[in-house]
Formats: C-alpha cells, sequence, structure tokens
C-alpha cells in the first residue's frame, strides 16, 4: 500500500487522538467513585434487610405484648368478679367460701406471675424499639452516602464526557482527510493490536513495540519509497518515517 507521506504523519495525530479517547474511556471505567458505590450500595442493601428484620421483630414483640397485657387484664377481672361475690355475702357455705378464696389467691400468684411476663416483655419491646430507629438512622446516613458517590460520579461522568465529546470532533476532523484504504489498515491493525495501529519510527526504534532495529533493516526500511506504507516486521504495526526515525 502507498499513501502520501503527510497522510501517514496524520495517523500518528489519529492515533494520538484515539489513545487519548481510549485513556478517557478506561478513566470512566476506573473511577474510584465505582467502588464507593458498590460500598455504599452493599451497605444500604445489608442496613435495609437489617430494618426490615428489626422492624418483624418489632411488631412480633408489640404482638406478644399485646397478648400478654390481655391475659392479665382477664385475670384481673375474674379476680375481680370473685372479690366481688365475696364481699357481697352471697356465699354462705363455708366449703363454698373457701373454694372462692383459694381461687382468688391463685388468680393473684397468676396476675402477678403474667405481669412479671409483660414487664420482661416490655424490655425487649424497647431493646427492639431503640434497635429499628438506630438502624433507621443508619439506613439514611448510608442513603446520603450513596447519593453523594453518586452525584460525584455523575459529575466526573459530565467532565470526561465532555471531553470525549471534544476529542471526537478533533478525531472527525482528520479522519476527513486521511485516505480510505489507509484509514481501514489503520483500523484493523489497532483493533489487533490493542489500541495502537500506527506507531512513529524514532530514532531507529518503533514505538509501538520499542523494538530497535538493526542497521540493516533500518537500510531496508530506508530503501522503501517514501510514500510506501512500512510495517513494523516485530509487532505488524503501520510504521511511519519522520525527520527523526534516524534513517
Amino acid at each position: 500500500m502507498n499513501a502520501a507521506p503527510a497522510d501517514q504523519i496524520r495517523l500518528l495525530d489519529l492515533q494520538a487522538i484515539d489513545s487519548k479517547l481510549d485513556q478517557l474511556a478506561h478513566r470512566r471505567r476506573s473511577l474510584p467513585e465505582h467502588a464507593e458505590i458498590d460500598k455504599a450500595t452493599a451497605d444500604h442493601t445489608a442496613l435495609k434487610d437489617l430494618v426490615i428484620a428489626a422492624q418483624a421483630q418489632q411488631g412480633d414483640t408489640t404482638r406478644e405484648l399485646t397478648k400478654a397485657e390481655q391475659d392479665v387484664e382477664q385475670v384481673r377481672s375474674r379476680s375481680a368478679r370473685n372479690q366481688q361475690r365475696l364481699d357481697s355475702g352471697a356465699i354462705t357455705s363455708p366449703k363454698d367460701l373457701e373454694n372462692l378464696q383459694h381461687e382468688i389467691g391463685s388468680l393473684a400468684k397468676r396476675q402477678g406471675d403474667l405481669e412479671e411476663v409483660v414487664l420482661e416483655i416490655m424490655e425487649r419491646l424497647e431493646s427492639a424499639e431503640t434497635r429499628v430507629t438506630e438502624l433507621t438512622a443508619r439506613l439514611e446516613h448510608s442513603t446520603v452516602v450513596l447519593t453523594e458517590a453518586e452525584a460525584r460520579r455523575d459529575a466526573a461522568f459530565a467532565e470526561i464526557d465532555a471531553e470525549v465529546e471534544k476529542v471526537r470532533r478533533e478525531r472527525e476532523t482528520v479522519v476527513a482527510v486521511v485516505p480510505a484504504d489507509l484509514l481501514k489498515l489503520y483500523t484493523r491493525l489497532r483493533e489487533q493490536q490493542g489500541g495502537v495501529g500506527a506507531a512513529r519510527l524514532f530514532q531507529r526504534r518503533c514505538e509501538g513495540c520499542r523494538v530497535e532495529f538493526a542497521v540493516s533493516d533500518l537500510n531496508a526500511i530506508k530503501a522503501e519509497p517514501k510514500d510506501a506504507v512500512v510495517r513494523c516486521d516485530n509487532c505488524g504495526r503501520i510504521l511511519v518515517r519522520t525527520a527523526e526515525s534516524g534513517i
């Protein structure tokens, strides 16, 4: 393939632009905010699960407390009714009086036991409510952390994308004057060679693979017509000759 020396040199400009675009793409992918957002998202999800579990425990304990208080109230009401019967004097049978007094005593003990249960449940409920409050506060804080990290990422995206747009316009200007066949070769080699399709021959060295040419190889390159598109024997990239090539 042949191409005017000026067109070949333009490939170096195009390569510099494409390398810049690759760097910007890498920078976009490698923003530290990505790791921050991943961690913040994981923390937020874990805290949300903990809040849900804590709220469920609080709800279960609240229902348990309601049931225990109802049990106490039932015993208290029955004891009150028995006491009224005892105080009314309507029961005259000594055996019936003895049975009633025994039941009142049993109910009093039962009520005391149930009230202890209520107190224990109330303590657990208070602990559950405290945990829900603490976890909810931590969840709210994690939301702020996540939102701030996403805002920083989006701001960095906007800055990078603006620069990418500018560089792409520069690329369009260069691509417009590069011959189609030369551009096609450059594009194919760039895809094959890790993003570098054209490299400068600088002081007897290929800047693509950093290999220094032997004198015989340099003489062979020097013998090529100026419009010949030379390829590096080592890496296969387009080797662009300039005044600083050392030949």
